[in-house]
């Protein structure tokens, strides 16, 4: 349910897929925090889910609606989006941070798995793209930020699927952005390393350890420090900066 509370300071207004754990949820906490009015878009409707949105709006004096769909069906997708847009109301910013891992040799893999990885981690992100930047459109302004991951710049074995699903999002960051410049819309990625969340510990200890030694910061990123990133790309502050994409893994080398 959308809290009421408004901040008559607010910066904008911004939609955040997968926005109920990890990253996405800390984007949630640092946008709020930061005076932005939220979408929080996320798979499954929850109570635990609600009642720590309502929270953070009433905390910060913002808005949260909660807005649930499903990234692999696209019926699903065009539903709640048609919720975000029957508002009225401008977005300012979009995060599509949503996205699933996957390891696996190439010899392992099935195509089907690859397909629905690249369905979410790539058509989805898409058509969120293609059903918002409409409205952007016509309000000539706006920012898109693209969760990439070092995974698509760097080939590592193992990692056929999902690499190659963040490789494609990183290519059409880039595209995308010199298409939507004539609208005043910035569009651009992050590319976060190691980071200290449930996907970032789906790695064995061998890999991690393997990662941390090749890093100039030897330790896992926060969460956080993917949330200040974005705040720091969806600001004025930023305003020269687009088709770039962000790295932020410690250094690795």
């Amino acid at each position: 349910m959308e809290n009421k509370s408004i901040n008559m300071n607010s910066k904008g207004n911004v939609v955040i897929t997968g926005a109920n754990r990890g990253i996405g949820l800390e984007l949630v906490k640092s946008f709020a925090f930061a005076g932005y009015n939220i979408w929080a878009c996320a798979r499954k409707q929850t109570i635990e889910f609600e009642e720590l949105t309502n929270h953070i709006a009433k905390k910060n004096q913002v808005w949260i609606e909660p807005v649930y769909f499903d990234l692999s069906s696209e019926e699903d997708i065009k539903k709640g989006i048609k919720q975000i847009l029957k508002s009225k109301k401008n977005i300012d910013v979009l995060i599509n941070n949503a996205g699933i891992s996957h390891n696996g040799l190439l010899m392992m893999t099935q195509i089907s798995k690859i397909q629905e990885v690249y369905e979410i981690n790539v058509f989805a992100q898409l058509r969120i793209i293609q059903l918002l930047s409409n409205r952007m459109i016509r309000q000539n302004s706006g920012c898109i930020i693209n969760m990439c991951s070092v995974g698509g710049i760097e080939a590592t074995s193992g990692y056929i699927a999902y690499g190659s699903s963040k490789a494609a999002l990183i290519w059409l960051t880039k595209a995308i952005s010199k298409e939507l410049s004539k609208y005043n819309i910035r569009v651009n990625g992050i590319a976060p390393g190691l980071i200290d969340t449930d996907m970032g510990h789906t790695k064995s200890d061998e890999e991690v350890s393997k990662v941390l030694n090749r890093m100039s910061i030897k330790r896992m990123g926060k969460a956080e420090e993917v949330a200040n990133a974005a705040l720091y790309i969806a600001s004025d502050k930023a305003s020269f900066m687009t088709g770039q994409i962000l790295i932020l893994d410690g250094g690795r080398v």
